[in-house]
């Protein structure tokens, strides 16, 4: 029997998009063996702390007691000494933090906790395209919103706002933004706050590339940290690898029940072992953690730098560039009017180069992202980015 319609799925299950370039597989089904990926914000590989997480988990394997402890239930917002640490980290109350499994599901707990089923949601455009399928839980109506050169068009938004526009949440990546490379400015950080507490709408704050600064000056956190109407979401993703699931929350007070309401019908809380090792890496060695981050800003730093060097002296007068002031991604503009960026990542991809097409990130009618590349350096070598670029020129020149 073929059956020619889903058979016994719910009408969410139904629902949900297939990949569209960012995160299909199947566009590099017949890449060359040797291809250089530079498609995932990943932590490099160099700047993983290996030998101290080894060391910590034979700590936990070798006391019966501790591992014992380790292999427990535990309770849904987290470890308590773990919440203590990032609450410090984040100028909040320790009860304020939600322990989550990466970043991804802490998005998803904060769509499914205030965005209700066919509510408008106002987003970056352009955007982090795995965000929109995280909404899709709840809804497709999307409000795109520009990013400009200092972050998230506040006034743009605020005008949509007293023209009438009703949104339910507005999501913004602020530090480092993905695909963008900005960040969005201090005083538009208050702007944003103000613009949620008159209109009464939640700001889902995603911010997993805040620690990677290696330039510039820092923006602050205390805006939305304050707020009633911000849930700011962080990973230890990008700094200790995505293999951990491991995330965090800081959340209004008055979120923080629903929230972990919502996880007790979910994954009830995030693995035992993993928090433990965390737990004992950050909270056992002072400044461990910021030492990690530090030595891992200076290879983004030399990357990023190697990359765009390369850019224009290998493909002068193609590409335009910012200088990145931290952060995973370089977003650079095809200027060359004579190329067709579609064309070029096929070409790209014949000649063993993969990188995410700026048109993937795109969701309003203004289609500026098409003409842009987003390039992720953060775990490749320098060597390797000069081969990717030299490969890319070959695939201009054609």
């Amino acid at each position: 029997m073929t059956l020619t319609q889903p058979h016994g799925l719910s009408v969410l299950a139904r629902g949900l998009t297939d990949p569209r370039g960012f995160g299909d597989a199947s566009l590099l089904a017949d890449a060359p063996p040797d291809t250089l990926r530079l498609l995932a914000g990943t932590a490099a590989a160099e700047a993983l702390p290996i030998e101290d997480i080894a060391r910590a988990s034979a700590a936990v394997w070798t006391d019966r007691q501790t591992g014992v402890a380790a292999l427990r239930y535990t309770q849904t917002p987290g470890f308590p000494g773990l919440r203590e640490w990032l609450a410090r980290r984040e100028g909040v109350d320790a009860r304020r933090i939600v322990i989550t499994n990466g970043g991804m599901h802490g998005l998803s707990l904060a769509v499914l906790t205030v965005v209700e089923r066919g509510a408008t949601v106002a987003v970056d455009d352009p955007v982090f395209p795995l965000f929109v399928r995280a909404l899709e839980v709840s809804t497709d109506r999307l409000l795109p919103v520009p990013v400009v050169a200092d972050g998230l068009d506040v006034d743009h938004l605020a005008a949509r706002l007293r023209a009438g526009e009703q949104v339910a949440a507005v999501y913004t990546v602020p530090d480092f933004h993905n695909p963008t490379q900005v960040t969005l400015s201090a005083e538009k950080r208050v702007a944003l706050v103000a613009l949620a507490e008159r209109f009464g709408f939640y700001l889902i704050v995603d911010n997993p590339y805040r620690e990677l600064r290696f330039a510039g000056q820092d923006q602050g956190v205390a805006a939305f940290n304050q707020s009633d109407r911000a849930i700011h979401v962080n990973t230890f993703t990008k700094t200790l690898g995505a293999g951990w699931r491991l995330g965090w929350l800081v959340l209004p007070e008055h979120l923080v029940a629903p929230v972990v309401k919502l996880r007790n019908r979910g994954d009830s809380h995030t693995p035992t072992v993993t928090q433990t090792l965390i737990e004992n890496l950050v909270t056992d060695h002072p400044g461990w953690y910021d030492d990690v981050v530090a030595r891992a800003n200076l290879l983004y730093a030399e990357r990023s730098h190697t990359l765009i060097e390369a850019l224009h002296t290998q493909l002068p007068g193609t590409f335009s560039t910012t200088a990145p002031e931290g952060g995973l991604f370089l977003w650079p503009r095809l200027t060359d009017p004579t190329v067709d960026a579609a064309a070029l990542h096929q070409r790209a991809a014949a000649h063993g180069l993969a990188y995410q097409q700026g048109g993937f990130f795109a969701v309003g009618p203004q289609r500026e992202s098409e003409r842009h590349l987003r390039i992720a350096y953060s775990n490749h070598t320098p060597a390797q980015l000069q081969e990717a670029v030299r490969r890319l020129a070959l695939a201009v020149h054609g």
